[in-house]
């Protein structure tokens, strides 16, 4: 500390960190969809810093604390915070349980990040980013809105996708990011082409497709790890003929 610390990731860190703030306080105001967006924004903070972080070859311990403080912040508490005030409340003491059991299976997801980031999590993430939830949580909310007037109400669904995602993140299932793309190497020019797609489709109707995308995302996750699973007993199955 007596060094200094680096500006520009940290920087950005704080600003993820400020935008989960503002949507702690917007849904505690009932503004469920500046909430939303605000979660998805901080997003974005949240890959910059990163990426900054490594460009700059600025990393260091302190950046990689307070970035896990960060998202604990934006993605743990405010998502909890957004869906319980939005859908949750009814439920009374099962509705706080079950964001607070998303909150603290944030924490424990991000603990357990920072002690894997150097051995099985430079692959693969190890249960469901925290990242990841938070935005199914937010976009799931946007696109509600977009979608119907009417507040949800009593929703068992929004329970239960609450307490799923939160088992997923200390689950040990095997889920994909986006540091897995290495961009210092040459593509294929299609990879070029599906991303312009990808983003025309996304400015078409943005809350519809992201949330389309973020259902995606688990979908995927969960058959690829069925796959697995199937494959990882068909080889024990060999074994023991064998």
């Amino acid at each position: 500390m007596k060094r200094g610390v680096y500006i520009l990731p940290n920087a950005l860190t704080l600003c993820g960190m400020f935008f989960g703030f503002y949507a702690i306080i917007a849904s505690l105001k009932g503004n469920y969809v500046h909430a939303g967006w605000a979660i998805m924004i901080a997003n974005i903070f949240d890959g910059l810093d990163g990426w900054t972080a490594r460009i700059t070859n600025s990393t260091s311990r302190f950046g990689i604390e307070l970035d896990s403080l960060s998202d604990l912040v934006a993605f743990g508490v405010a998502p909890a915070v957004m869906v319980f005030s939005w859908a949750l409340a009814p439920f009374g003491r099962i509705g706080w349980a079950a964001a607070f059991l998303y909150v603290s299976c944030g924490a424990l997801r991000l603990a357990r990040y920072n002690v894997q980031m150097v051995s099985t999590e430079a692959k693969h993430f190890t249960g469901m980013p925290i990242p990841a939830a938070a935005t199914i949580l937010a976009t799931y909310v946007i696109f509600y809105h977009t979608m119907w007037s009417d507040p949800p109400g009593k929703s068992v669904f929004v329970l239960v996708l609450t307490v799923v995602l939160a088992v997923f993140m200390i689950s040990t299932l095997r889920f994909h990011g986006a540091k897995e793309l290495n961009l210092k190497t040459r593509k294929p020019f299609i990879f070029l082409v599906l991303l312009i797609i990808l983003l025309s489709v996304i400015v078409m109707h943005p809350p519809i497709t992201l949330f389309a995308l973020a259902i995606l995302y688990v979908v995927v996750g969960i058959v690829e790890n069925t796959y697995l699973l199937y494959a990882r007993k068909r080889t024990v199955t060999k074994d023991n003929q064998i």
